[in-house]
């Protein structure tokens, strides 16, 4: 297979899909790959070494789109990549379809094959691919959070772990999932005081087990939310619905009940947000106030730590992209369970219930796809 791996566009977007040592598997099986030039400076890997592990360097994204059949990327193409696109082109990326009508209607019209990294998922539900990330992310969440608390920044000018005689922050985490874990644990390590909220008991009596001390667990509901973040410093929203928009679990009304100058960190962002009141920002531009309330909602976090990032990213999708790239995406999304439900929208069809539910789209069960095209091939 002809593989093509791009340069990243979006705002401060440092990460790189594949590594030299990605190319190098890739060459071993028989593909070929192209790299665009300087794709992978960001995250410290050279040109020089994408053409010793056997790359074709590329100097413009225009001509890494012409020749791939298969585009491998870390985040969702943006517009001016659109008309790259061709029919029948299979793109392994990070899509978040659900917070994008946009996106969602320009994959349909170009027919691609677009295939989420973030709704490949595992017989136990787990989403191998979005995992590496969300550890990411919700470490960051906090160190962000510790930043944009100081008054410079605009927050209540509090010190997480606070000092002898003067009590921590407040850190409220909704969401117990891998986002809330890695955050609570960051927070906890700060020394602030911490409670995660969940809507699944059990979930919650496994955190309760493996935290420290000055972590507590609440169960997640509307009463409870409100409670808490009256007296909350810094809030981490982490809660996720694969492939479909996040709920709003703090409402622009809810804003009045907190303290000036409390963080919000929506990681949900990508997904929609998960408060009524984000929007997507970037690392540029990474806050707005509302309400005396600073939320930062930047939509790749992890893009801040390319080098951690790419190499966590890509260890976790290559035994993927080689599958595809071995087998076809037919025939590896037949095969593979895990695969399949990464398919979101094919040559010009939604078929994630997902998406098709966020924008009310017409829904196509994606096996009908995969068996027409077993029947034209025998």
């Amino acid at each position: 297979m002809i593989i093509g791996v791009p340069k990243e566009i979006k705002n401060n977007e440092n990460r790189v899909a594949v590594t030299p040592a990605g190319v190098t598997e890739f060459v071993k099986q028989g593909h070929t790959i192209y790299v665009q030039a300087s794709a992978g400076q960001g995250s410290g890997f050279s040109d020089e070494e994408y053409t010793q592990a056997g790359a074709v360097i590329l100097p413009t994204i225009e001509e890494v789109y012409a020749i791939a059949e298969m585009i491998i990327k870390v985040k969702e193409p943006i517009e001016r990549e659109y008309s790259l696109i061709k029919e029948n082109q299979l793109l392994f990326t990070y899509f978040h379809f659900a917070s994008s009508e946009p996106l969602t209607h320009a994959m349909i019209e170009r027919k691609a094959v677009c295939l989420a990294y973030e709704t490949v998922e595992k017989a136990d539900r787990s989403l191998p691919l979005l995992v590496p990330m969300s550890e990411v992310a919700g470490r960051m969440a906090i160190q962000q959070g510790a930043k944009y608390l100081e008054k410079p920044m605009g927050g209540r000018g509090i010190l997480l772990g606070g000092v002898a005689g003067v009590k921590p922050a407040n850190v409220l985490v909704l969401g117990g999932g891998i986002v809330g874990t890695q955050a609570a644990k960051m927070a906890a390590g700060l020394g602030a005081n911490v409670t995660i909220v969940d809507i699944s008991l059990p979930r919650l009596r496994y955190l309760e087990d493996i935290m420290p001390a000055n972590v507590d667990t609440v169960m997640s509901n509307e009463y409870n939310i409100r409670q808490l973040i009256q007296s909350s410093d810094l809030i981490v929203g982490g809660v996720l619905i694969p492939g479909a928009k996040a709920p709003s679990l703090i409402t622009r009304e809810m804003l009045k009940l907190m303290r000036p100058g409390t963080v919000m960190v929506d990681v949900a962002i990508d997904q929609g947000g998960c408060f009524e009141t984000s929007h997507p920002t970037t690392h540029q531009d990474p806050i707005y106030v509302v309400d005396e309330i600073v939320h930062y909602c930047v939509a790749n976090m992890p893009g801040a730590v390319p080098y951690t990032s790419t190499l966590a990213l890509t260890n976790a999708t290559l035994p993927y992209a080689l599958q595809l790239a071995n087998k076809g995406w037919q025939v590896a999304c037949q095969t593979n369970e895990e695969l399949r439900k990464g398919l979101n929208v094919v040559q010009g069809q939604v078929v994630y219930k997902g998406v098709s539910d966020a924008f009310d789209l017409p829904f196509t069960d994606v096996t009908s796809l995969l068996t027409n095209y077993t029947a034209v091939t025998e």
